[in-house]
């Protein structure tokens, strides 16, 4: 059983602003090269299927779009005891509720991670089916690439910015995936 890192981003990337953990997570793989320890995940809307994923992390970083009641396409940053909370505060979908419920299974289980991060953006656009991330939340994914690569540093997990033209090896499947130019890439081109 492994207890390194995971940076798993969960969301659906068929209804626009849904889809901002699984795209950053996408822009992480793109820029940077992780070790071993340090395992990227397009979770999707997984659900319960990611509670061996969870089990495995001694830190768990979490990408998502949540509701926070901010500005959209503002960052928010909640760790440990926190994350369950704004978790559940107010679903935008049903990914949610399954993964509270991966959480708490991975709690009782006593597999839990040691630490828990959540990166989350306040959404602008979940109603459009098939669209792209919205401009304000897609600006964003710069910023939440550093912030997750600054809590792995902070954790001893250092990431490599990707040689010029090495191809990252893709996370989920092709015909879902974004195109990413690098370590600060702006996906907002591409939506």
């Amino acid at each position: 059983m492994s207890r390194g890192a995971t940076v798993l981003g969960i969301g659906n990337v068929l209804w626009a602003d849904e889809g901002f953990g699984v795209r950053a997570v996408e822009a992480l793989n793109a820029g940077w090269t992780c070790g071993p320890e340090v395992r990227l995940v397009d979770g999707g809307t997984q659900g319960l299927a990611l509670l061996p994923v969870v089990g495995e992390a001694g830190l768990l970083v979490i990408l998502d779009a949540v509701d926070f009641g901010l500005a959209p396409g503002t960052l928010m940053v909640a760790a440990d005891d926190e994350v369950p909370r704004y978790l559940t505060a107010k679903k935008l979908s049903l990914h949610q509720t399954s993964f509270q419920d991966v959480l708490a299974l991975a709690q009782i289980s006593g597999r839990a991670p040691a630490r828990m991060v959540l990166v989350g953006v306040q959404p602008c656009d979940l109603d459009t089916y098939g669209g792209g991330l919205s401009a304000p939340v897609a600006a964003r994914i710069g910023e939440a690439v550093d912030l997750v690569r600054a809590h792995l540093a902070r954790a001893g997990f250092a990431l490599a910015p990707r040689a010029a033209g090495e191809e990252a090896e893709p996370l989920g499947p092709a015909a879902v995936a974004m195109t990413f130019g690098g370590p600060a890439a702006q996906i907002a081109e591409a939506s």
